[in-house]
C-alpha cells in the first residue's frame, strides 16, 4: 500500500486544506485514516479551521469570477485531459479506494471507471448547454432561455463512494462554469487529497485559476460552515436521511439550493414468470455488494408465494458460497464495514428484528481470528420478515437482507413503496405485463426503477437519485446539469414600438 500511496504523491501530506494549486498549512483537530481492512493507520490529515476554510472560499469566489467567463467547451478539454489522468491513475486510485473504504478491489477499480466516464459525459456536455427559444405573443419580439453558471458548488460526500460521487457533481459544475468546494467523509480522507493530486497536476498545465477545485477536511461542524455560508448557493450533500433533513433545513432557510441523495431501502420483486438463477445473481451482488454498504443495497426481496420456497434455498445456498476476507484479494466477494460503529448497528439490527419476530435463515455475526483483525468483518445475513416490521423500515448499512411473501402483483407493489425512502428498485419478470405495470404511474414510486438487472450499479448516463425521504434530487447524467446553472429567461424587442404582454394598454 506504501507504494500505491507514493504513486498517488501522498507521501507528504501535512494538511486536508487545498485551494487547487495550493495547500494551506491548516492545524485543526487531526484526522486519522483507519484502514477497515487490517485496521492500521495509514496516514494522518488535519481538518480545516475557520480561518482557513474562509481564505477558501474567498478564493473560490475570486477564482469563479474568472473561470466563468472560459468557454464551456475550454472548459471541458480540462475535464477531458483529468479524464486521461485517471486511466493513467486508475490502479492505485481505485487500490487505494478498496483500501480506505473497504470495498472490493474490483468495485474500487469500478469507482475510478465512474469518474472516468463521467468525464467523457462531461466533455461531450460542454457543447450541448443548450437553452430553449419560444415564440412570444407580442410581434417583432423574441423570447428564449438560457443558462449562466451558478457560482460555488458546495459538494458534501460520504464514505462508500469515497470519490465517484464527488466526481459526478464536480465535473458537471466545472463544466458549467462553476467553481467546487469539497468536504469528503472524514471516514476517508485520503481518496480525496489524491484527486485533488491527480486534477492539480491538469490544472498547472492549462492555467486553471486557483480556487476552482478546493478541498475541506473535517467532521460535521466543518460541512455546517458551507450549509451555512450564503455565499454558497448549492449544497450537494450524500449521506443519512437524518443528515440531509438537518442540511435541507438550514440550505432552505437562507433559500440556497439543496441537491440531496440521501438514504435508500430497495426492494427487488421476484414474479412467478422471473428466470430464477439470473435473479440470483442480481439480488446476491445487490445484498451483499460493498459489504451493502451502497445506498442501491438491495434491502428486501419480495418473492411470489409460487416460486418462495426454490428461491429460498437458491438464495441461502449462494450465500454459503460467499467468500469475506481482504478485499484487495479479489477471490472474496465481501469486504469488511467502515468500522466498529457500523458493526455495531449491524448487530443491533439483528437483535431488533428478532425481538420484532423475523426468523433467521442465515446467521449473521462478526469474524474473528486471523485476517480478520480489525473487527470490522461481518457475515451477511438473510431475515424473514414483514414489510410492516419497523426493522424492515429503518435503513441499516449493513449486509442484512430481509425476504417476505406476496400473492399479487398489486399487493408486492404496494410492498415495495410502502417504506419512507425511495431511490432503487427493481422486479425480476419474463412477463411483458407485469414489467410495464412496474413502470407506469401504477408501479414503483422510485427514482430508479429497473426490470431483470438488480437494484445496484446505475450507469452515468441516467440521472441517478430518488423520492420522499431518498431526497428528490438527481445527479449524473439526463439533465441533471440544470442544478448547478441559474436559468434566465430574454425577451428582445426588435421594433420602434413597445407593445405590453397581455395587451396591456399604458398610454403616455
Amino acid at each position: 500500500m506504501q507504494k500505491t500511496i507514493k504513486a498517488l504523491k501522498l507521501s507528504k501530506l501535512n494538511s486536508g486544506t487545498s485551494t487547487g494549486l495550493k495547500w494551506l498549512e491548516s492545524k485543526g483537530e487531526k484526522l486519522n485514516s483507519y484502514s477497515p481492512v487490517d485496521g492500521l493507520l495509514i496516514a494522518s490529515v488535519y481538518s480545516t479551521k475557520a480561518a482557513d476554510y474562509e481564505k477558501v472560499v474567498k478564493q473560490a469566489q475570486k477564482a469563479f469570477a474568472e473561470w466563468r467567463m472560459w468557454t464551456a467547451p475550454k472548459r471541458g478539454e480540462v475535464v477531458r485531459q483529468i479524464g486521461e489522468q485517471l486511466r493513467k491513475y486508475k490502479e492505485p486510485l481505485g487500490k487505494l479506494v478498496s483500501y480506505e473504504m473497504g470495498k472490493s478491489l474490483q468495485e474500487g477499480y469500478g469507482e475510478v471507471q465512474e469518474m472516468i466516464d463521467i468525464c467523457d459525459f462531461a466533455v461531450g456536455l460542454s457543447r450541448q448547454l443548450y437553452g430553449l427559444t419560444m415564440h412570444s405573443e407580442r410581434p417583432g419580439h423574441r423570447m428564449y432561455e438560457q443558462y449562466h453558471p451558478l457560482g460555488v458548488v458546495g459538494i458534501i460526500s460520504a464514505f462508500n463512494f469515497p470519490v465517484a460521487v464527488w466526481s459526478w457533481n464536480t465535473m458537471l459544475a466545472w463544466v458549467c462554469g462553476d467553481v467546487c468546494i469539497w468536504k469528503p467523509s472524514e471516514k476517508t480522507p485520503l481518496t480525496a487529497l489524491a484527486c485533488q493530486h491527480i486534477i492539480t497536476e491538469v490544472f498547472k498545465k492549462n492555467n486553471v485559476p486557483e480556487g476552482v477545485s478546493c478541498v475541506i477536511n473535517g467532521g460535521r461542524e466543518v460541512g455546517e460552515m458551507m450549509t451555512h455560508d450564503k455565499r454558497i448557493p448549492l449544497i450537494s450533500a450524500t449521506g443519512s436521511t437524518r443528515m440531509g433533513k438537518s442540511i435541507g433545513a438550514v440550505v432552505g432557510e437562507r433559500l440556497g439550493r439543496s441537491l440531496l441523495e440521501l438514504g435508500g431501502n430497495n426492494a427487488i420483486i421476484i414474479t412467478e414468470n422471473a428466470d430464477l438463477d439470473m435473479s440470483l445473481i442480481g439480488c446476491v451482488f445487490g445484498a451483499v455488494g460493498t459489504a451493502g454498504q451502497r445506498c442501491t443495497t438491495t434491502r428486501r426481496l419480495i418473492i411470489h408465494e409460487k416460486v418462495y420456497k426454490k428461491f429460498t434455498e437458491k438464495l441461502v445456498s449462494a450465500y454459503t458460497q460467499l467468500k469475506i476476507g481482504n478485499p484487495l484479494d479479489q477471490k472474496n466477494h465481501v469486504g469488511p464495514l467502515i468500522d466498529t460503529d457500523a458493526v455495531k448497528a449491524y448487530l443491533h439490527s439483528i437483535e431488533t428484528a428478532k425481538l420484532e419476530g423475523g426468523k433467521i435463515l442465515v446467521e449473521g455475526g462478526v469474524l474473528k481470528g486471523k485476517g480478520y483483525e480489525s473487527g470490522c468483518y461481518v457475515k451477511p445475513c438473510i431475515i424473514e420478515a414483514k414489510n410492516e416490521m419497523k426493522i424492515v423500515q429503518h435503513e441499516t448499512f449493513a449486509p442484512i437482507l430481509y425476504i417476505m411473501k406476496y400473492k399479487t402483483l398489486d399487493e408486492a407493489i404496494e410492498m415495495q413503496n410502502n417504506v419512507p425512502q425511495g431511490l432503487s428498485s427493481a422486479i425480476m419478470t419474463n412477463n411483458m405485463r407485469e414489467s410495464e405495470k412496474f413502470l407506469s404511474q401504477a408501479g414503483s414510486d422510485c427514482g430508479i426503477a429497473n426490470v431483470n438487472i438488480g437494484t445496484s450499479g446505475a450507469e452515468i448516463g441516467g440521472a441517478f437519485g430518488g423520492e420522499k425521504e431518498t431526497g428528490g434530487g438527481r445527479e449524473s447524467g439526463s439533465d441533471a446539469w440544470k442544478v448547478y446553472m441559474r436559468r434566465q429567461t430574454n425577451t428582445i424587442n426588435y421594433t420602434d414600438k413597445l407593445p405590453l404582454a397581455q395587451g396591456i394598454k399604458f398610454d403616455l
